[in-house]
């Protein structure tokens, strides 16, 4: 069974929604990194964006599914 969210009346996938969210958060991310010069020190940062996003997209959609006791077990 596929999982929709109800957003003003259309209904979203959530893996898009979380991919969404995880390429605001990976946004975020990249202007810290930027700041603090971590992409001189890789060979790649394309493959370092394309590797942040996974795991961000993978944390939102682990972080969405699970109830908040499990989440909360897992993260402390």
């Amino acid at each position: 069974m596929l999982a929709e969210i109800s957003l003003f009346g259309i209904l979203v996938n959530v893996g898009l929604a979380s991919a969404v969210i995880a390429g605001a958060l990976l946004l975020a991310l990249r202007k810290v990194l930027t700041r603090i010069g971590a992409y001189r020190l890789v060979w790649h940062p394309a493959l370092v964006d394309l590797a942040l996003f996974t795991l961000l997209w993978g944390g939102v959609a682990f972080a969405a599914s699970t109830p908040d006791l499990r989440l909360l077990a897992f993260l402390g």
